[in-house]
């Protein structure tokens, strides 16, 4: 009882340390939790038992990452604290389910396999738990093992190749070899070749990294508009001003692209009003096309309009906007899932539920091709591989999340959204509200990061990229490589389950 709790306490605390966090973050740490549930489920004598315990510390660790939960429950959505507190706790719980079939996966593999075929199992077994998780019941793959590594580029190169959640099996593999060496050495010699190879690959990628186009400057604007406000009509004057001053200030350094956030303009930027008149106005004036986000709607003759998380790309000699309707949006807080079964309104504020966009138009200004990513549609590696096989060469990724106060969140969206530019061999550039706005090079390297809370108005330089990665290539075929893998696994479980029952028999 007493190695299950340590075991249990070491997942947990190996998350909280090992993911992104505002106190201290020491990314190695993170193998604790897949070594943890591993050893959780090799000890456990049967499946179920296997299951609750690790789940009891997926529950905790997942508790210590997806705290935030209730800060834009509570601060926005009018939800009184005693309400909000259980939301995180829910979520972990729910999120807890994969990690409890992880723990499953390692009893039954322990069991009836021999260490070295079970090794590559429990990566293997890793990698399609966080692909569920990024599919399942809309997908919240928040907790990426490899995003923890961003802040070490050279433990994240092998994304380029296998994509984040191939590097995170290959991840749990090391750390289940290391928790297995006792059993087995040759499980602890496996865990160090493959620890071997991903840095290995990594400095060489870092070292043969190079760009063949010239360099193109761009501008963030951070607005740090405060949330409680932003959607107040006696301050939207102000917002639009803010913003088109901070954009003035980046004009002495040339910017080609001027990159505002999500909903930087909290009103409908399609209607010609007096508060889009002055942004119109600025971008005439300049050589630079502008990415902006607003709500947008949509008529409808028989209801109410359907209503868009839009981003807009204007360009001074085209009066034509093109805009990007967010694809992916997030439950409770942008629409209400089974709206007419749950008793509940959306948890947090602004014009109403949004319908996922149907536009899928390239944003194409002079060289540019950009691959817009609204928000967290950043964590969702196909969404990323969408807009490169559309002929992205730079990704944006507009966002606000001052929703989430000084909490762990934003670190963990800047970090799971490094991985995407890895995957894609892009240059990234982050425009959000109050924080964290950033360019990410094709590395997962954040060039340059503003702090949050405070106004940033940034330049700095990207370059056009247009050739794939191993992974962009061969996206479909890994993941259809590593369904087979699964079924061979399982085929040589049954197997094994065969031969001991003909044994006792």
């Amino acid at each position: 009882m007493r190695r299950q709790l340590f075991l249990v306490v070491a997942a947990a605390l190996g998350a909280w340390v090992g993911y992104a966090n505002p106190w201290a973050q020491f990314p190695l740490a993170v193998l604790a939790l897949p070594a943890g549930l591993a050893a959780l489920g090799l000890d456990a004598e049967s499946p179920w038992i296997a299951f609750k315990r690790a789940w009891v510390a997926g529950t905790l660790a997942a508790l210590g990452c997806l705290y935030w939960v209730y800060w834009p429950v509570q601060r926005y959505g009018g939800v009184h604290w005693l309400m909000a507190l259980p939301l995180p706790v829910l979520l972990s719980m729910v999120m807890a389910v994969y990690f409890g079939l992880f723990g499953m996966v390692a009893q039954v593999a322990g069991k009836r396999l021999p260490p070295l075929q079970a090794l590559p199992c429990l990566g293997l077994a890793w990698t399609l738990m966080e692909l569920a998780m990024a599919t399942l019941l809309s997908g919240f793959p928040w907790l990426t093992l490899s995003a923890a590594f961003v802040r070490w580029p050279i433990a994240t190169q092998l994304a380029a190749y296998i994509g984040g959640h191939g590097l995170s099996g290959m991840l749990a593999l090391i750390a289940a070899g290391a928790m297995m060496a006792r059993r087995s050495r040759s499980c602890a010699v496996v865990a160090l070749a493959t620890a071997l190879l991903v840095c290995g690959l990594g400095w060489l990628r870092i070292r043969s990294y190079s760009e063949s186009t010239p360099p193109r400057t761009v501008a963030i604007i951070q607005g740090n508009i405060d949330q409680g406000l932003k959607w107040n009509p006696a301050y939207q004057q102000r917002t639009v001003a803010k913003y088109i001053s901070l954009s003035r200030s980046v004009l002495a350094g040339n910017p080609e692209l001027i990159v505002w956030p999500e909903t930087s303009m909290p009103f409908y930027f399609q209607d010609n009003t007096p508060l889009r008149t002055p942004v119109l106005d600025f971008l005439h004036a300049t050589n630079a096309s502008l990415v902006l986000g607003s709500p947008a709607y949509e008529a409808n003759p028989t209801g109410p309009p359907t209503l868009f998380n839009r981003v807009y790309l204007l360009t001074g000699s085209d009066s034509t906007p093109r805009w990007y309707d967010k694809e992916h949006l997030v439950p409770f807080g942008e629409y209400m899932p089974f709206a007419d079964w749950l008793p509940l309104q959306k948890l947090v504020n602004g014009v109403g539920d949004f319908a996922p966009g149907r536009n899928e138009a390239k944003f194409i200004a002079g060289d540019f091709v950009l691959g817009t990513l609204i928000c967290y549609e950043a964590i969702f590696a196909g969404l990323a591989q969408n807009r490169v096989t559309q002929g992205a060469n730079l990704l944006v990724n507009t966002s606000n999340d001052a929703w989430f106060g000084e909490t762990s969140a934003p670190l963990q969206h800047l970090q799971l959204a490094a991985l995407r530019a890895i995957e894609q061999g892009r240059w990234m550039v982050r425009g959000t509200n109050t924080g964290i706005s950033a360019f990410i090079d094709p590395l997962g390297r954040i060039r340059l990061a503003g702090p949050q809370f405070v106004d940033v108005a940034a330049v700095g330089q990207v370059h056009l990229r247009t050739e794939s990665t191993v992974f962009h290539r061969l996206y479909w075929a890994l993941i259809a490589a590593a369904g087979l893998l699964a079924a061979l696994f399982a085929c040589l479980v049954i197997r094994s389950n065969r031969h001991s029952l003909a044994r006792s028999s």
